[in-house]
């Protein structure tokens, strides 16, 4: 793994020098208020704003990253001179002359033509989302879930296998285990970070390695120099869902890994008011998947893709404070004595914190940890008692949220089941958004005394 490592004090991005090399340098400086901006951002001209596949990594120029969250993707002029994108309410878009359409089916006039198919306010976001994953292209879909399927229902046939990590959500768990077995496809779990294991379940029907980093709720953070190349030895794909991290903290994709999967619903959007789901990677490999999103119609409305939009300009911001809450959260409840574990990967006890050091540039706002000698009544009394936080499930969102997984989302499995998933009954996940960090701290410390 590339020795290169983040002070879990420090939320803002690291050094050039300590990231793999991209062509996404950063010109902004922390000593200075100026950023070399290009002459254009992506997609220059307003027409290619409607095109049918997004620029080109190529086309980007190096920005800071709150530049980027910004202006990429976007044309410097818009319609009528709107400094939003307009919101495109179009199911179908019209063409002047028979010509037109003509050029269009050659390939010479990249536009739309349904809205199955792409809008403009979906390409916006998608060469937003790509700048920032430093891919070439994106594809956005309704739902993280959306995302997920329409990459293995484009990449898998019967017969094939598939090896999961086994820390995951459990709706992609769900999907795998019930919902492709009944097309033939075989789903192999292995214990989480155990690469030997991972690399002995591969065989010739094996298509793809998949795995999240961080995990949800336990928060490991997977070696992805390490599972890259178990997928490159082996010629197998890999997929990384980077939800946790965040493009903001992480990129997977400069140490090798074929896809990066988000819910845009969580820090991506950022407040709790859409459902959308991506999927970045190269612009071959994303061809076919594009092409059976076309076919099977999981896309994200336009009121929703303005949305996004929207909440991906304050990306940056937002997840510098959620960074630092987590971190200062985490330490908070380590060092409290009603606390029996944190999951966070910025401690340093963590069971794989020096990975997580070694490849993020924060480490989120997600925080699970459990309760010393209480049951799962003591511990619903404890979520009941949190003012500042919400009771829900989700994540990322300028609001803290706070559940117990157990109740939240573990209910209907049996007991061996949720020991199998390491769902505990004492233990309670938290989301920090961006409240004051001293207000969330002194909740908590009121909450725990019940």
């Amino acid at each position: 793994m590339q020795t290169k490592h983040h002070s879990g004090d420090d939320t803002s991005s690291a050094p050039a020098s300590s990231r793999p090399s991209t062509s996404q340098s950063s010109s902004f400086s922390a000593d200075s208020d100026s950023v070399s901006l290009p002459d254009s951002f992506p997609p220059a001209d307003p027409q290619s704003a409607s095109s049918a596949q997004p620029p080109a990594a190529g086309d980007r120029r190096p920005t800071g990253r709150s530049t980027q969250c910004v202006h990429a993707g976007e044309a410097r002029q818009k319609d009528s001179g709107s400094i939003t994108t307009p919101i495109y309410t179009a199911a179908t878009f019209t063409f002047e002359s028979t010509d037109d359409v003509l050029r269009f089916v050659e390939g010479q006039d990249l536009r739309e033509e349904y809205g199955r198919y792409g809008n403009p306010n979906e390409k916006s976001v998608e060469a937003k989302i790509a700048a920032l994953e430093n891919c070439e292209q994106a594809i956005l879909y309704g739902s993280g879930m959306a995302a997920i399927v329409g990459l293995l229902m484009t990449k898998l046939s019967s017969g094939d296998e598939i090896v999961f990590f086994d820390q995951c959500y459990h709706r992609s768990r769900e999907f795998c285990a019930k919902h492709l077995s009944r097309f033939g496809v075989v789903t192999r779990q292995v214990t989480t970070g155990d690469y030997d294991a991972m690399e002995s379940a591969i065989n010739e029907r094996t298509k793809l390695l998949v795995s999240e980093s961080p995990t949800n709720p336990h928060l490991s953070v997977i070696d992805l120099e390490k599972f890259a190349a178990i997928g490159k030895a082996n010629e197998v794909e890999t997929l990384i869902d980077a939800t946790l991290a965040t493009p903001i903290n992480m990129n997977p994709t400069d140490y090798g890994i074929d896809y990066v999967l988000h819910s845009a619903t969580k820090y991506l959007g950022g407040h709790n008011d859409l459902l959308a789901g991506v999927l970045c990677g190269s612009a071959e490999q994303l061809e076919p998947i594009r092409k059976m999103r076309g076919i099977l119609g999981n896309i994200s409305t336009p009121h929703n893709l303005y949305l996004l939009e929207r909440g991906l300009k304050t990306f940056e911001l937002r997840m510098q404070r959620q960074n630092e809450n987590g971190l200062r959260v985490a330490r908070f409840l380590e060092a409290h004595p009603r606390v029996q574990r944190v999951y966070y990967p910025g401690l340093e006890s963590h069971p794989t914190h020096e990975i997580a050091a070694a490849q993020m540039r924060g480490f989120g706002g997600l925080i699970t940890f459990t309760l010393r000698d209480a049951d799962w009544k003591q511990t619903a009394r404890v979520v009941d008692a949190a003012r500042i936080p919400r009771i829900a499930p989700s994540l990322g969102g300028v609001e803290s949220l706070i559940e117990q997984p157990l109740v939240m989302s573990y209910y209907h499995c049996s007991p061996e089941d949720r020991q199998r998933f390491g769902i505990e009954d004492n233990m309670i996940r938290m989301s920090c958004g961006i409240e004051n960090g001293d207000d969330l701290i002194a909740d908590l410390d009121q909450a725990l005394s019940v």
